[in-house]
Parts: structure tokens; C-alpha cells; sequence
């Protein structure tokens, strides 16, 4: 509270809050925290819990009469087919590195236009061809809202794409180019290998005795 509070306080009345909760909350969780938080005039609430779980994601939009957006990690129009027929949010936000490409973008995004749901495409992955593709589909998208830019990747995109797309007071201008509109340097992609996560060491009951 005390941090919305003060982002609320910094920003003003004109700029919109979105909350992102990360599938953390359980229904009677995330129903009591957004009530209390609905006073900042929040513009949305990410994810209060897993997308997999239409039903309780459809009793916290009914308590709480705010926005819920999910779809990040769901994948597919077969994964969001229950979430449209729960009514269990009023925004959806897949990814289209994820959920299947530009076309089943474009996909998802007119079955939610059939249930007078909006779209607000994830956009995690980078600001090159990640985010050419998700404003491609995003064009021809009646229900889109907004996207997502994420600052950190656009200073390694820079150095692989010299005509990445970028926002200028808050839009992004639809490329004219052929493809995507943008170059990628492939030779200059190589300085960035991929790197493996880590595996997580996990106790198994043989640690547990003596």
C-alpha cells in the first residue's frame, strides 16, 4: 500500500498505475489487497493469479470490479479459449514470442475482440524482432490498447539492430521496410550467445536423513 501510495503521490492523478502480481495471490488474497489498492485509481492488475485457473481468476474480476489482465504465460488460442469463456479478465497480454507467432497474435487477439475483450501484447523478450512483430500485429488489432518496451534490451539491440523501432512520446511508428522493417547483424548477434540457466539444487528426501 505504502509504495502505490507513493508512486501515486510522485506521478499524479494524469498517469496510469499498472500493477503486475505474478500469479502469486490466492482469490481471497488477491481479492482484499485489490480493494484496497482500487483507491489509487489503478489501471490494471496483472496476473493476481496463474492463468490456468479461469475460475478464480474470474471471482477476483467479479469482487473487485477492476481490470484484470493475464496471458503472458499462456500459449496457444486453445489456452485462452477458458479464460474468454470465464470472462476471467478484460485484457489479455500474450506474448507473441510465446503464444505461437504473429498470426496466432493476430488470432487470439480476434477471438478476444468476440468477447469485447482488449489486447495488450507482452513484450519481454527484445526490442528488436520480439517488438517489430508484436507492432505489426498490433496494427491490424481493433481491441489493442498498448504494448510493452522493455527499456533494459535496448541497449544490446542498438549494437545488432541499427534501425530497431523505438517509441517517440509514448508511439511507435509502423515501419515501411520490407519484413519486420528492421536489420539484424548477424555477425554482431554472435557477441551475445545465449547462456544456460542455471539448475536449481533442489533437496531430495534421501538429503533428509541421517
Amino acid at each position: 500500500m505504502a509504495v502505490v501510495r507513493a508512486v501515486r503521490d510522485a506521478v499524479g492523478p494524469d498517469v496510469d498505475i499498472l500493477i503486475d502480481q505474478h500469479r502469486r495471490l490466492a482469490p481471497m488474497h488477491a481479492i482484499r489487497l485489490d480493494k484496497k489498492l482500487a483507491e489509487f485509481d489503478v489501471y490494471w492488475m496483472e496476473e493476481p493469479c496463474s492463468g490456468e485457473n479461469p475460475p478464480a481468476l474470474a471471482e477476483i474480476r467479479r469482487a473487485t470490479g477492476l481490470p484484470i489482465v493475464i496471458g503472458e504465460a499462456t500459449y496457444l488460442k486453445q489456452g485462452f479459449r477458458p479464460l474468454l469463456e470465464e470472462r476471467a479478465a478484460d485484457i489479455l497480454n500474450p506474448d507473441v514470442a510465446c503464444c505461437g507467432g504473429i498470426l496466432e497474435l493476430k488470432e487470439i487477439a480476434s477471438m478476444a475482440e468476440a468477447f469485447l475483450v482488449a489486447m495488450s501484447p507482452h513484450n519481454y523478450n527484445s526490442t528488436a524482432v520480439a517488438l517489430a512483430s508484436t507492432v505489426h500485429a498490433s496494427a491490424v488489432m481493433p481491441n489493442f490498447i498498448i504494448t510493452e518496451y522493455f527499456l533494459p534490451f535496448g541497449e544490446i539491440c542498438d549494437q545488432i539492430s541499427p534501425n530497431q523501432l523505438k517509441p517517440k512520446n509514448g508511439y511507435i511508428d509502423l515501419p515501411c521496410g520490407p519484413g519486420l522493417g528492421i536489420e539484424i547483424d548477424e555477425e554482431k548477434l554472435k557477441a551475445f550467445p545465449g547462456t544456460a540457466y542455471p539448475a536449481r539444487k533442489l533437496r531430495h528426501p534421501v538429503d533428509e536423513g541421517p
